[in-house]
This record gives C-alpha cells, sequence and structure tokens, in this order.
C-alpha cells in the first residue's frame, strides 16, 4: 500500500508540473509531440487487439508460471489465472497504441522486447511494421506460449519469440541482429538488471535509435536507474510520460535535454 501510495503522489506532482507542446523548443521533439503523442486515430487493428485482451481478461484459464522479474521471492512455478497476468502485466491499451505511432512514425526495422507477457504490447508493435521481425523474449514458457497463441489469432507472421533468462537470451540474440532500431525493456524493474540491458544494447544502437524503458517510476530503485541512463554520454535527450521513458541518440541534439511532457 505504501509503495502505491508513494507512486500516486508522484503521479500527481507529474500530472500537474508536465509540459506540453508549447514547453518544447526542440523542432524534432515538436513534430513528436504533434504527430505521435497528440494523434488520436483509432485504425481498425486497434480494435483487433483490444478485442483479444478482452477476451483474456474474461478467461477462466490459469498458468503454471514461473516469475523472473522483480517481486519474485522464488522462481518455483505458481498458478496464475491468464485474467489477472492480463491485467496487471500488460501495459494499457494507450500505451501499446503508442507504440504503434512511434514504430509508423520512425518505420524501424530491427525491433527488440524484453518481456513478452501476454504479447498485447508486442501485437501491436507487429500491427504498425508487417514488413520487419519483432524479437520478444519472455522468460515464462507457458506465458510465452500463450502469447502465441494470441499472436496467431491476430495472425501476426512476424514475430519470432525467445524463451527464456534475459541474461542468457539476450548476449546470444544481440550477436544475431546487425543493428538495434527500437527497443522495449518491460521485464525486470530492478536499476541492476536494467542498466546491465541497457548496456548490452548500447552495442547495437544508432543515431536513429528509440529505446524505451516500462515503469521508470515505479520504485527508487528505478529512478535511480533512469538517471543513470539520462546520463550516459551516448544518450542526447530523452522524453518522461512517467510511466515509459522514451531514449533518444540523435547526435543533432547538440545540447543533452530531459523533457517531461503530460500524456
Amino acid at each position: 500500500m505504501g509503495l502505491q501510495w508513494e507512486l500516486a503522489k508522484k503521479y500527481l506532482h507529474y500530472y500537474f508540473t508536465a509540459g506540453n507542446r508549447h514547453d518544447v523548443h526542440s523542432p524534432f521533439v515538436f513534430d513528436l509531440v504533434e504527430k505521435v503523442l497528440r494523434d488520436k486515430k483509432k485504425p481498425a487493428v486497434f480494435r483487433e487487439i483490444e478485442q483479444v485482451r478482452k477476451s483474456l481478461l474474461h478467461s477462466a484459464e490459469t498458468l503454471q508460471v514461473t516469475d523472473l522479474g522483480a517481486g519474485s521471492l522464488t522462481n518455483a512455478g505458481r498458478e496464475r489465472r491468464v485474467s489477472d497476468i492480463t491485467r496487471h502485466a500488460a501495459k494499457p491499451p494507450k500505451f501499446g497504441q503508442l507504440f504503434y505511432r512511434l514504430i509508423q512514425y520512425f518505420q524501424p526495422e530491427y525491433l527488440l522486447e524484453l518481456g513478452t507477457s501476454m504479447g498485447m504490447s508486442t501485437a501491436y508493435m507487429a500491427k504498425a511494421a508487417p514488413s520487419a521481425t519483432v524479437h520478444t523474449i519472455e522468460g515464462c514458457p507457458n506465458i510465452a506460449a500463450r502469447a502465441g497463441a494470441n499472436f496467431k489469432a491476430l495472425q501476426l507472421q512476424n514475430i519470432k519469440q525467445h524463451v527464456g533468462n534475459f541474461d542468457t537470451v539476450l548476449p546470444d540474440l544481440l550477436k544475431e541482429l546487425p543493428r538495434l532500431d527500437y527497443v522495449y525493456i518491460d521485464g525486470n524493474h530492478r536499476s541492476v538488471p536494467t542498466l546491465d540491458y541497457f548496456e548490452q544494447c548500447l552495442t547495437k544502437v544508432h543515431n536513429e535509435s528509440l529505446f524505451i524503458f516500462d515503469d521508470i517510476h515505479w520504485t527508487p530503485d528505478m529512478e535511480a536507474a533512469w538517471h543513470i541512463i539520462q546520463q550516459n554520454p551516448r544518450v542526447t535527450f530523452t522524453v518522461d510520460l512517467f510511466f515509459i521513458g522514451l531514449v533518444f541518440f540523435r547526435p543533432d541534439m547538440k545540447v543533452k535535454q530531459h523533457f517531461i511532457l503530460k500524456y
């Protein structure tokens, strides 16, 4: 309860102090706000994905889950409802839809997601870039299999699933990829692993890459990781949307800047 209350207070502070497009003086970031953050269009693919989410939220199905992330005291399997996993682990629709718009806007070719869960965000990413490949890593085999069924239901052919601990799967996967255009890290909400994955992915970064970090204000530990990421010499600017953070590496930004914007 204490953690939730602290997060609520942080969100209220963010809500009343975050800037908008009138506070942005960078042409690149202004365009990002106007063409992506303020875009309210709802393509038909949104309804398709949300229908799958709705069925998951009403499902009575249970899975034996191996939890490798923060909050887990043991890696032993435990039974969880698919509806609960979807409700608590899947990102809300507005963020999946933001990922869709970001991908449509930047047109990445090599996409990586750490933390598949039920695959809702993955589906938005794959629908946004049908000619690209979305690589997604999930630690729990049963969750990965259930996500795979969701991808099949959505007729998604451009997702490549990888199952296992990020610490062992990610290094081998990075060897296969020529570069990383888009990375979404949503699998282990602790600072040390998050920073480790960030450093590993930096080996494949380029000027046009976009990294997205989930739950950057979830705990003081994650906030500390976010601040370290912001100060990395390769990072030229970041956008804090409270629940997620966007990280850019564009050299045309002459001065390092960090924007806190309302979304």
